[in-house]
């Protein structure tokens, strides 16, 4: 019960911004989703209060989690057939490639390799988790936290901006739905940003990017085994790597499951997608609140500098790979 009390003030300031948001959207005929982060942004002065930090932060990444695990409900197997094996193989080398570009760019730019591949396993997995999750098992030394903490405001960041200015680039470019939904979700960085970004352009567009975007998700467990078993062969490791995949990744793939095989009645499919749409509105909302362009002061210049080559890097791939298919 303190628990709930304690989160309770973010929680209603976070559905707050939501319910603005949605109202909004409806009447004005503009995305919901990329509202709510844009008046999360603007009333990011209401973060300051200690009093709905708790409740911002549960919203941001738990009502997160659960609102895209809802989503598994919406989706089939068919609905990966029309990929192809061909473009899933492609989508792996994107990742892998974005990776690899990070750890040698890093040398040019002043940076650790190891940072460099850290910050390359963030932009090309999914965001935060991936470069918390690969800092586990990571080399320390006593710019390691500080190091993992820009990284993460950084690809936070750059994910936001793609959010953004990517479906225009798409539009630019010419793209169908269903290539847009293959360009954002090979591209943007976290998850949010690519469930924004897909669905502000269209439904079958955000259900592609999502699809897309978990694929790279499910990349995370076998990346971080490999380069902890890398860095402690090298006798460098911060640790043992005991990362798994995240529960709501199960989830997601269990309602799937179930999807397919024709046992969620259609009633419970409408239920848990009205119920995921707000779980997702409201943690949008959250992260523009916490985001604090204030704390990008103390980047340092390289490390963004490396950032930003890495998502343009990823972002011309998943560009080329989506004009080709």
């Amino acid at each position: 019960m303190s628990a709930v009390k304690l989160r309770l003030p973010g929680l209603l300031l976070a559905a707050v911004v939501a319910l603005a948001a949605a109202f909004l959207g409806e009447h004005y005929d503009t995305p919901t989703l990329l509202l709510a982060l844009l008046l999360g942004l603007a009333c990011n002065f209401l973060y300051e209060a200690p009093k709905v930090v708790e409740g911002v932060n549960f919203s941001a990444t738990s009502l997160l989690r659960v609102g895209v695990a809802l989503l598994g409900a919406r989706f089939s197997f068919d609905a990966l057939a029309h990929f192809g094996a061909t473009t899933l193989v492609f989508l792996v080398v994107i990742v892998l490639a974005t990776i690899v570009f990070g750890t040698f760019a890093s040398r040019f730019l002043g940076v650790s390799r190891e940072l460099g591949t850290l910050t390359g396993g963030g932009v090309g997995i999914c965001g935060a988790s991936a470069t918390i999750a690969i800092a586990a098992v990571s080399p320390r030394n006593e710019q390691s936290e500080r190091a993992t903490a820009i990284t993460i405001i950084g690809i936070t960041v750059m994910s936001a901006i793609a959010m953004v200015t990517y479906p225009l680039i798409g539009h630019w470019l010419g793209l169908d739905d269903r290539q847009m939904g293959l360009f954002l979700g090979a591209s943007i960085h976290d998850v949010a940003q690519v469930v924004g970004a897909g669905y502000s352009v269209s439904q079958v567009a955000g259900d592609d990017a999502t699809l897309i975007k978990l694929v790279r998700v499910a990349m995370l467990a076998p990346i971080v085994f490999v380069l902890g078993a890398l860095y402690s062969r090298s006798g460098r490791s911060a640790g043992k790597p005991s990362f798994s995949v995240p529960g709501f990744l199960w989830v997601f793939v269990l309602l799937m499951v179930i999807n397919s095989l024709g046992y969620l009645p259609p009633t419970v499919v409408s239920l848990f997608q009205t119920l995921s749409t707000a779980l997702l509105i409201t943690a949008i909302a959250a992260i523009g609140l916490r985001t604090q362009p204030a704390k990008l002061r103390g980047m340092s210049r390289p490390l963004l500098s490396l950032i930003v080559l890495e998502t343009l890097f990823i972002g011309m791939l998943a560009a080329a790979l989506a004009v080709w298919v």
